[in-house]
């Protein structure tokens, strides 16, 4: 994973909020789908999670180092079995999207990062506008795409709504929010069938979302 990151240049969406396209080259994004499938089969799998109100997420998803449901975090799933460790790898690969997107490698008093979420979706799946709020850190969220493009719909801290920037994020993508953007709200309206890669051999959208928890051990 060394060579993962090559250079490109960073996009300011809005402040603290940084695209980085094209960031993971083609064989790092091929191990990195390798890596969620067997993360996947187990123990938990990929589940939908049901919402509060009783809606269900069209959204597939497994979590690494801590267990998310709507909405808090848990060291073991519903069945008592424990999750399956943060790979150390995605911290590093984080901690070097930061670097990257602000210049500066994140501070030694940071919080580290612990926590991923592998999110899939296929063709049909959406994401509505929704804020990162259920960990204690204000480190930064690093979110790399895998497979078909989307459109990130990223907003601002007060409303779901206007105003909002959409911005395509392609396989290979980086996108990094923090500082007065660690709270905004944002979402995927929509995915672009067909649009991934061929060497990934993947039909939908991976996103693996990386943050530190800030609940300790």
């Amino acid at each position: 994973m060394n060579e993962a990151l090559f250079t490109g240049p960073p996009v300011e969406v809005a402040p603290g909020a940084v695209h980085l396209p094209g960031r993971l080259d083609e064989p790092t994004q091929v191990d990195l789908v390798r890596r969620c499938r067997d993360w996947a089969r187990g123990p938990a799998g990929m589940r939908r999670h049901t919402m509060p109100r009783g809606g269900t997420m069209s959204v597939r998803m497994v979590s690494l180092g801590w267990h998310w449901r709507p909405y808090s975090y848990s060291r073991t799933l519903p069945d008592g079995t424990p999750v399956r460790p943060f790979p150390v790898l995605l911290g590093d690969l984080a901690a070097r999207a930061v670097r990257d997107a602000y210049g500066t490698p994140p501070s030694d008093d940071a919080d580290p990062y612990d926590v991923a979420l592998v999110n899939f979706y296929d063709t049909r799946a959406r994401m509505g506008m929704h804020q990162d709020r259920d960990e204690l850190s204000g480190e930064p969220v690093v979110s790399l795409s895998l497979g078909d493009t989307c459109v990130f719909r990223f907003g601002n801290t007060r409303t779901r709504t206007r105003p909002y920037t959409d911005v395509e994020l392609r396989s290979g993508d980086l996108f990094v929010f923090g500082g007065p953007s660690r709270m905004a709200y944002h979402g995927v309206p929509r995915i672009r069938p067909g649009t991934a890669p061929r060497a990934l051999g993947l039909e939908g959208r991976l996103n693996i979302t990386i943050r530190a928890s800030g609940l300790g051990n």
